[in-house]
């Protein structure tokens, strides 16, 4: 292989990293919020409000039921009007986030659940507020269920990060396509597969270790 070739290995690899870093930190950022609400307004949660409950579980579910490709293509206009293109790392960032947020929600949703309702209701018989709830009982508790859930986020979007390399979005997946299949460069592709299972396997690897360290289980 080639000097050129491992340089733009290595630029790919930086675009899937930023897009894989931005996209799952915007994620965390709508989706755990989002996870919380899904929780706590749900029948039998700590402030139940069934017509919101509903409404945000509908739309989360739309989304999340979109396979990813059509997902891309869909929202075009509205990467477009975000970020000014439809191609490129940056233009691939806005369908990454918006598929990782619903899909965090829930995870973090799940790992509420777990929680020892026992717990809840100790709180709120000492007169807890709401908020004092979720920040000093459910994410504590909650906590390795979470970063587990992130981990499992984090990983997926690696995935859709090479398929949005089919439509130009940048990163190993764009290079994988370009170079390895259209050009037919075998050892290419070869290196694409190899770096993308080590990024997954650091990124796992990472996420247990955190889970073991916040686990006082």
């Amino acid at each position: 292989m080639s000097s050129d070739l491992l340089y733009l290995l290595w630029d790919s690899f930086l675009e899937t990293l930023i897009m894989v870093g931005i996209s799952a930190a915007l994620g965390g950022l709508f989706g755990i919020p989002l996870g919380i609400l899904l929780h706590v307004t749900a029948p039998g949660g700590v402030r139940p409000m069934t017509l919101l409950n509903r409404v945000t579980a509908i739309l989360v579910n739309a989304i999340r039921s979109t396979p990813f490709i059509i997902l891309l293509v869909a929202i075009i206009p509205l990467t477009r009007l975000i970020v000014g293109t439809s191609i490129g790392t940056e233009a691939a960032i806005v369908p990454l986030t918006l598929a990782a947020t619903p899909f965090i929600a829930r995870l973090v949703e799940t790992s509420l659940r777990e929680v020892d309702k026992g717990l809840v209701e100790a709180a709120q018989a000492m007169g807890a507020t709401d908020m004092q709830i979720i920040l000093k009982i459910l994410l504590p508790e909650a906590m390795p269920g979470i970063v587990a859930g992130l981990t499992v986020a984090v990983v997926s979007l690696v995935g859709a990060s090479a398929m949005a390399g089919a439509i130009g979005g940048g990163g190993l997946g764009d290079m994988g396509i370009r170079y390895g299949y259209q050009r037919f460069m075998p050892d290419v592709m070869t290196a694409v597969v190899i770096i993308l299972i080590a990024f997954v396997q650091v990124i796992q690897s990472s996420g247990d270790y955190l889970v073991k360290r916040i686990s006082h289980k």
